[in-house]
């Protein structure tokens, strides 16, 4: 397929397609699929040949030239993404750590030991939540009514004065669905508890901006629309909290003079330091950066701005198509996402990719469809007349 980007009106009117030459994978691959993985920029190439020629000819000298401080400066490239401060922002391993640091800070045996969780959370931040209840916690889960929104009433009526915790995931993972996270905030303060917020599927196509939010915890990782790869999660810790919140789960980055390698109890740093653990994944985080700096260069706002318009487009061409769309159809209430419901959808999935077309699909909501800020009109058109072409084709599992 000839590349509009390079040649051709569209270049013209879409500032954002001269990323693509940044991206090779998009030389020969349709890449809807940056809400699973985004694609690799070309200069993270060159950031994973940094690191293995500092690790080479700098050996042990590259912690204190720079590796130790990683988890905060690379930090910082995502707080300015999601509207963080300096020094708020640590790296992790993935959301499942940054899970487990945040519900560390609470006493689960006390009498306020409800943590509230959004029925469209991810699995995983679940998983977490009920392996508490082994602490006394009491997992309360507000259902979605049809498996794709969930009116914000719902989870504000959840929440009362023995919630801990409210945990929301800002878009749905399944569906796109944006959720309330101003007002469960506000609600969630007014009766005394916290909020962590999984930004995973909003940093990179949807503004954020935690501390206007109020937020006291907002996780999320590198994987998808921040096109950083796997092992680079982060959290974001609300600053005025620090002194009072000591995580159980850490480890020696964390203490106040970490070389002293004192035994016995820890003493927690008071900087942003207070809410890691052990040794960082480095790599992981010169393969990300590139990415965290691209966003920021282009502006989540453009990229906001495009994707509206894009998955208006995808909507439009489902419709035309005859293909139940599971997504809102409220701009306001859509993240990056559409979701198809297609027939033999995970077949259909399967012979896309045979195609050279990337996009995944998840059970009990269908084929998802993301386009980014380097996806070209022509590439919308091409995947639903594709996808159109095999469901008529009748290709099964």
């Amino acid at each position: 397929m000839d590349d509009p980007a390079v040649n051709g009106l569209q270049a013209d009117n879409d500032p954002l397609l001269a990323w693509r030459k940044e991206f090779p994978i998009l030389a020969h691959t349709t890449y809807m699929i940056s809400h699973s993985l985004g694609a690799m920029p070309e200069r993270a190439r060159t950031r994973m040949a940094e690191y293995a020629e500092t690790w080479a000819t700098r050996g042990i000298r590259a912690w204190e030239e720079g590796w130790w401080e990683m988890p905060i400066t690379v930090g910082n490239l995502i707080g300015r993404i999601i509207g963080a401060g300096e020094g708020e922002t640590g790296m992790q391993q993935n959301v499942s750590v940054c899970q487990s640091i945040v519900t560390s800070c609470f006493d689960w045996g006390a009498k306020r030991n409800k943590l509230v969780t959004d029925g469209l959370n991810f699995p995983s931040n679940n998983y977490i939540y009920h392996s508490l209840e082994r602490s006394g916690a009491r997992v309360v889960t507000v259902p979605s009514p049809d498996g794709f929104t969930l009116p914000v009433e719902d989870i504000l009526a959840a929440i009362d004065e023995e919630t801990a915790l409210v945990s929301v995931s800002h878009v749905a993972f399944r569906s796109s669905y944006v959720q309330d996270l101003a007002a469960i905030t506000r609600r969630a303060h007014e009766a005394g508890a916290m909020v962590v917020a999984d930004l995973y599927q909003s940093a990179g196509t949807l503004p954020v901006d935690v501390r206007a939010l109020g937020v006291d915890f907002a996780t999320g990782g590198s994987v998808k629309w921040l096109c950083g790869g796997p092992g680079a999660g982060y959290l974001y810790v609300r600053r005025d909290l620090w002194p009072q919140l000591t995580p159980a789960a850490t480890g020696w980055m964390a203490h106040e003079e970490p070389f002293l390698f004192d035994g016995g109890p820890i003493r927690y740093a008071a900087d942003g330091f207070r809410f890691l653990n052990g040794t960082p994944n480095v790599p992981g985080m010169y393969a990300a950066r590139s990415g965290y700096e691209i966003v920021n260069e282009i502006g989540v706002p453009a990229i906001r701005d495009k994707s509206i318009r894009q998955t208006e487009r995808l909507i439009a061409l489902a419709g035309e198509a005859g293909f139940p769309v599971r997504t809102c159809r409220n701009p306001a209430e859509r993240g990056g996402v559409v979701v198809l419901d297609v027939p033999e959808g995970y077949a259909v999935t399967k012979e896309l990719a045979r195609r050279q077309i990337l996009v995944d699909f998840r059970p009990r909501a269908g084929i998802r469809v993301a386009p980014h800020f380097y996806t070209t009109d022509e590439e919308l058109e091409y995947t639903v007349s594709q996808i159109r072409s095999i469901v008529s084709a009748g290709v099964t599992a």
